[in-house]
């Protein structure tokens, strides 16, 4: 996810921890949705679409908080 950040997503994962955070949630929601796919968890259809745009709109918030950061870095 995000490979032009690569470097960036390690080191806020340990300096930030709302970040951190919220990557760990879509790794869980990853994970979980997954699991459901699988049918190693129980889940509709239904939850699992919901679960996926939940994952979505996580991963919106990282790329829009690495492209902030990215680009006070370079501004300065």
């Amino acid at each position: 996810m995000f490979h032009e950040f690569r470097d960036l997503i390690s080191e806020l994962k340990t300096s930030d921890r709302y970040f951190q955070g919220l990557f760990e949630k879509h790794n869980a929601l990853d994970q979980k949705i997954k699991n459901m796919e699988a049918r190693l968890e129980p889940g509709t259809p239904d939850e699992v679409e919901l679960l996926k745009k939940k994952k979505l709109a996580i991963k919106d918030e990282l790329y829009a908080l690495l492209q902030k950061i990215s680009l006070s870095r370079v501004r300065t």
